[in-house]
């Protein structure tokens, strides 16, 4: 199938099982097209074989023939009964503005295949789409245009057209991946569609929308955090923060340091081996995020959090021993020595590795729960290291209490468990990235029947994590202090793809939508609409979501009341 003919500026799909011909391009004279709308036939694209056909199938072509004209005269599938205005669709994140037009367009859909476009921004964001729906092909328009802001975008449905906008890639990959939702709400999987007229005009409340994966207290191989992503990136999650060292294992590997993984890469909670990222794995994991709109952001959590370096590497440790592998789940007992040169020279080597391997402009050197090391040591500490960071090109991230110290300009502060610490960064100028624990952390178990997870901060229902608005968390934060939401999942409890899958979905969903969707524009009755729709989709692609009790309560009972966000 040939796409409608673009208008200037615009870059049409062309999908089809094989190259389209060249005698047929797509051409607009004024208010004439060719090939003209009753024309447009994947039948067409099969003419593009004569050439290197033999004469014993050429000579078959009059039937060819016969099989267009027949093509040209059928008549679409009956029309549904109702096509659900836009508006109605269950869209996850809400876009920002949906206007409904007047009436519905058919769209004939196909298997095939889709040869991108050599733009950029275009050509990713149609491989994306494909890489969705590789056996759903329909015409599209992609425009690229100046006046969309970073991340925004615009999809128009009109006169049986589909129209795709947007100013950056990341802006076109965030269209289609509404597109998809589109299509698959309105029934485009039988091979045929109507959709109802209008227009989405879209963009971000807040530019970072995270999930945070645990690989640390246990590892997870590479396919299972390309799982994950494939799992996350619909939903516009546009970071993934990968927490790569902690007290029980070392998750990569650093050439000039081996025994970080050859020692401390061998241990995980529970007492099973471990394992680590090569290099290699992790540029790979890197690249895969990265065609799926998706920004790695790793972290290495230091000054506490690393008996697995101590054990390794015995001259980060004060008393220069070297300490025993460690699978419990305690913390607060480890701290590198923060008065020693050679520890400097360890963390630049680390982030000098690691940053090579990361083309995003995050390096997360974690920061908190420090017990173990006197307070002016961990100010030090944390102030030469936001320099090393920086040095190594990197803009530093930390949770809450790296605002104890002198922060940099723009280093990020990740509110996880204290909201004056937010406010110290506001007042430093600094960005806050939110991560409230009574909210957004997904090891928290929905209720006291969850079979894995933990309460220590909360027990935290889909509603809990959807009614709460993050610029209320500490009085006087605004949206523009704000970068963005994080959803961090920790390992102490899971083991496997299907924990992280229980744990994570359905309340990602809506944390998602807290991170993207104006807070005028959310509301719980209709979110609880959507993910109903959605619940039977995750499922449908064989991810374990968690039966929650929010979609088995009758529409018009109320949700149970959010925390004050004081507590949070």
């Amino acid at each position: 199938m040939i796409s409608a003919a673009p208008k200037e500026g615009q870059h049409p799909v062309i999908a089809a099982k094989v190259k389209p011909p060249r005698w047929f391009p797509a051409r607009n004279f004024g208010d004439f097209q060719w090939p003209p709308p009753f024309l447009r036939f994947p039948f067409l694209n099969y003419l593009s074989l004569l050439p290197n056909l033999s004469y014993s199938v050429v000579r078959f072509f009059p039937l060819l023939f016969l099989a267009f004209l027949t093509a040209c005269g059928s008549e679409p599938p009956p029309k549904p009964a109702e096509v659900p205005a836009l508006s109605e669709l269950p869209l996850i994140p809400l876009p920002a503005s949906i206007t409904d037009g007047e009436g519905d367009a058919y769209y004939e859909t196909y298997t095939g295949q889709v040869m991108p476009s050599s733009d950029a921004i275009i050509g990713d964001a149609q491989r994306y789409l494909y890489s969705r729906l590789p056996d759903l092909v329909l015409p599209l328009q992609f425009d690229v245009r100046s006046d969309l802001a970073e991340g925004a975008y615009r999809i128009n449905f009109r006169d049986g057209n589909i129209e795709v906008s947007a100013g950056t890639r990341d802006g076109m990959l965030n269209a289609v991946k509404t597109l998809e939702q589109v299509l698959h709400f309105s029934g485009a999987d039988a091979g045929a569609v109507y959709i109802s007229e209008g227009t989405i005009s879209d963009e971000a409340r807040f530019p970072y929308r995270g999930f945070m994966l645990d690989v640390a207290r246990h590892f997870f191989e590479v396919e299972e955090v390309k799982a994950v992503i494939d799992r996350i990136a619909p939903y516009k999650i546009n970071h993934l923060h990968l927490h790569l060292s902690d007290d029980q294992g070392w998750r990569i590997e650093i050439k000039s340091w081996p025994k970080l993984t050859e020692i401390g890469g061998k241990s995980e909670v529970g007492g099973t081996p471990g394992g680590f990222y090569t290099q290699e794995q992790y540029s790979d994991i890197v690249a895969y995020a990265a065609a799926r709109g998706i920004t790695i952001v790793p972290e290495i959590d230091m000054p506490g959090h690393t008996n697995a370096a101590l054990s390794a590497y015995p001259i980060l440790n004060e008393d220069g021993k070297a300490t025993e592998p460690y699978t419990g789940t305690r913390v607060g007992f480890s701290t590198l020595d923060t008065d020693q040169d050679s520890v400097y020279v360890f963390i630049d080597d680390v982030v000098r590795e690691i940053g090579a391997l990361t083309p995003g402009p995050y390096f997360h050197l974690g920061g908190d729960e420090s017990d173990a090391t006197d307070h002016e040591d961990y100010v030090k500490f944390v102030n030469e290291v936001q320099k090393i960071i920086k040095r190594n090109g990197k803009q530093p991230m930390g949770w809450d209490e790296v605002a104890t110290a002198a922060l940099d300009p723009g280093t990020v502060v990740q509110l996880w468990a204290h909201p004056d610490y937010a406010l110290k960064a506001k007042a430093a100028g600094n960005p806050v990235l939110m991560s409230p624990a009574t909210r957004a952390y997904l090891d928290m178990q929905y209720d006291s029947t969850s079979r894995i997870g933990l309460h220590w901060a909360a027990y935290i229902e889909v509603d809990s994590a959807y009614l709460w608005d993050p610029a209320n968390l500490a009085e006087g934060l605004t949206d523009s202090d704000i970068m963005g939401v994080e959803a961090p999942l920790w390992g102490e409890t899971i083991q496997n793809l299907e924990d992280i899958d229980y744990l994570t979905f359905p309340r990602l969903l809506a944390l998602a939508e807290v991170g993207w969707t104006p807070q005028e524009r959310r509301d719980w009755d209709d979110f609880r609409r959507r993910l109903r729709a959605h619940q039977t989709w995750l499922k449908d692609q064989g991810i374990g979501t968690y039966d929650t009790r929010v979609l088995q309560e009758e529409e018009n009972e109320a949700p149970a009341e959010p925390a004050p966000s004081t507590d949070n």
